[in-house]
């Protein structure tokens, strides 16, 4: 009796340990399928024709009322982020014209990058080009695009202080460029912004580069007046901005300040500029707002951009504990670009057949992958694309489809659907992967029930992961330490 009583025993314990091992391994197995909300998608999408901002004028208060003092550069800075849609109202009526509209500057802005790659790796300098003539429409006034069709799409904002007192000014995120401007007073060409134009006289901190300094040679275009330091950032449409290269006390909200951060003071701005005060450069270059401050990291996290909600950005705040991370990289040719580690990616919880190493850098700098918060749709090499394009249609033909919008060639009609179960799609870093949910891969582009699978091929070497993809998580870049964090639902 008292050995048969040790099986059952023994019987479940065995038992126990098997149901556990199992239930941790479904835990952690790629899932094959998830939710797209399509009623909220649609919802949100009618709602961002609609919207209204409000003035964000307990946000503004709060920031005039603290206090001024200096932070050193290892201190956490965090200031808000918002969409365009939550801070100007689109002229658009209906959703269709206002997702081709971003779709044409997304293209744009894809182009200006490939072509900023193509000269460095050429060993073109920019000093050897010239902005080409451009006619700027009367119409074109009232279409917010923010820092050149090109370069900076502007479809993200956050709200920084700039001089001494401190005056707070709505600035473009882009992390595909270097060079932080603002426009200034006297204007001899200024385009319409949101907040009164800057204006030097009323600053203390403000102190003109002078033409033999650092910071001037750095710049890739710069001239030089009077002994004082003139800089020119031009774009792929053929705006630009020139004014003076100078110094000024830069404000972080609530966060502190800094000192003597070099910054263009643009006084002729010529292009597709409409909206905000200037553009943040948070790339990788020795100019960038990041390497002026000596940032250890900083990391932003995007809203749906038909949202009006807000996230930050944040300065040395490092990684969250549950970040998927890969390596960050650098291209010697360029080092304005955030360069990653992606390996590949699976769809339906199964990898992707790719050829091993398609997604590396070779010694020239040509090829591998950037994160860019100016990109809205993510391009992959052609053959990458076509992979994985064609993994989710062969997961997908139970679902209506219907044809192409722009640079989109897969797209379903989900009209008569509240809500579908679609394949799961999932970067790959190494040996980590991060699902991305179904609203980033399949995005209204009318507001009728038409969806797109929303990647597209590019006929560079260079891919880029773009901010739809990113909407919804934290992404964190640790300078220090060479890592890309993501981090789902950190915002």
């Amino acid at each position: 009796m008292a050995s048969s009583s040790k099986f059952p025993v023994s019987f479940l314990f065995f038992f126990s340990l098997s149901f556990l091992f199992t239930s941790t391994l479904s835990r952690h197995s790629p899932q094959a399928t998830t939710t797209l909300d399509v009623s909220s998608s649609l919802e949100q999408a009618q709602h961002i024709l609609s919207f209204d901002p409000q003035s964000l004028t307990s946000f503004v208060q709060a920031q005039s009322a603290a206090p001024f003092f200096n932070s050193s550069s290892s201190s956490v800075f965090s200031i808000p982020l918002h969409s365009r849609g939550s801070l100007r109202k689109t002229h658009h009526t209906d959703y269709k014209s206002l997702v081709l509209s971003r779709l044409d500057r997304d293209s744009s802005r894809v182009d200006s990058l490939t072509t900023k790659l193509q000269l460095a790796l050429n060993g073109v300098k920019k000093s050897e080009l010239r902005p080409l003539p451009t006619e700027i429409r009367p119409e074109a006034l009232s279409t917010p695009v923010i820092s050149g069709t090109s370069q900076g799409s502007g479809e993200y904002f956050s709200r920084i202080g700039v001089g001494n007192p401190s005056k707070q000014f709505y600035m473009v995120l882009d992390t595909g460029s270097d060079i932080t401007w603002i426009q200034c007073e006297p204007c001899s060409d200024c385009y319409q912004q949101s907040d009164p134009i800057f204006n030097p006289s009323g600053s203390s901190t403000y102190s003109p580069v002078s033409c033999g300094s650092r910071q001037c040679s750095s710049l890739e275009v710069s001239a030089c007046r009077s002994g004082k330091c003139l800089y020119q950032v031009s774009y792929g449409d053929g705006s630009y901005t020139v004014g003076d290269f100078v110094t000024e006390t830069v404000s972080f909200g609530n966060s502190g300040n800094i000192n003597g951060v070099a910054l263009g003071c643009g006084h002729d701005n010529e292009g597709l500029f409409v909206g905000a005060a200037g553009l943040l450069g948070l790339g990788g270059g020795p100019l960038s707002l990041t390497s002026q401050i000596k940032a250890t990291s900083f990391s932003y996290c995007l809203v749906n951009r038909d949202s009006a909600s807000s996230s930050t950005l944040d300065f040395n705040s490092g990684l969250t504990s549950d970040s998927v991370t890969a390596p960050l990289l650098r291209n010697q040719k360029i080092d304005t670009f955030y360069y990653v580690g992606l390996t590949g990616f699976s769809v339906g919880g199964q990898p992707v057949q790719l050829p091993t190493g398609l997604f590396d850098m070779d010694a020239s700098g040509k090829g591998g992958v950037i994160v860019d918060c100016g990109t809205a749709v993510t391009r992959l090499q052609t053959q990458a694309y076509n992979a994985l394009r064609d993994a989710f249609v062969k997961l997908t033909h139970d679902l209506p489809t219907a044809s192409g919008v722009a640079l989109f060639d897969t797209c379903y009609d989900l009209s008569s659907r509240t809500s579908v179960r679609v394949p799961t799609v999932a970067f790959h870093f190494g040996g980590q992967s991060l699902d991305l949910p179904a609203k980033n891969y399949l995005i209204p582009v009318d507001s009728s029930g038409v969806f797109c699978f929303a990647f597209a091929p590019t006929s560079s070497s260079l891919s880029i992961i773009g901010n739809v993809q990113q909407q919804g998580t934290r992404v964190s870049f640790d300078l220090a330490n060479n890592k890309v964090g993501f981090s789902p639902r950190k915002c």
